[in-house]
């Protein structure tokens, strides 16, 4: 009888696991990744514990009262690497600031999915490659930074169609091509793109 009910008594625990949410895990994970993926050298993110259930006690991430991330704030922190595609899981980020690092590679693809993002903060890293086309899919942006870095290639026309961009800069890249004139791009100064 007492096996009967433990065994029971484990399905119901089974179950339980596999209703509960696991988004705080995905987003412990994807932040662990790209922590696997930066050198370190002055311990900024020695408290990201992959054994904790969610990232929300993690320094410099900061959580709504869901546990979702929503912003993680990593500006001048002395990190290098390269940034991961798996950031694009953080489904409910509102801020990204990793600039003043020595972050190098590609934007990736992937952050065009932060569809909650209000601010993106790149700059002073050494980026290169393209600006991802996929970053016009951030409606909500107001604040697009990706100013000293090596980026290259044209700025994508999806840009211009971020009715909420209040601060754009993107100078002192290799950026090459025509400087887009329309849609949200009219309120900004040549400047922003030299």
């Amino acid at each position: 009888m007492a096996t009967v009910l433990s065994l029971s008594f484990l399905c119901l625990i089974l179950v339980f696991a596999r209703l509960s949410p696991v988004s705080a895990n995905a987003e412990g994970d994807a932040l662990n990744a790209l922590k696997s993926n930066l050198a370190d050298p002055n311990n900024v993110l020695q408290s990201w514990d992959p054994t904790l259930v969610n990232p929300c006690t993690w320094l410099h991430v900061t959580c709504n009262s869901d546990n979702s991330v929503t912003r993680v704030d990593l500006g001048n922190a002395n990190l290098s690497g390269q940034l991961v595609p798996q950031l694009g899981q953080l489904e409910n980020l509102q801020y990204l600031e990793l600039y003043s690092n020595n972050i190098s590679g590609r934007i990736p693809n992937e952050l065009g999915n932060l569809t909650n993002l209000v601010s993106l903060d790149l700059y002073l890293n050494r980026l290169s490659g393209p600006i991802p086309d996929t970053l016009g899919k951030l409606q909500r942006l107001r604040f697009l930074r990706l100013n000293n870095n090596t980026l290259s290639g044209q700025i994508p026309m999806s840009l211009t169609t971020i009715n909420t961009l209040q601060v754009l800069d993107l100078s002192s890249n290799q950026l090459t091509g025509p400087i887009p004139v329309n849609g949200s791009f009219q309120l900004f100064t040549p400047i922003r793109f030299n």
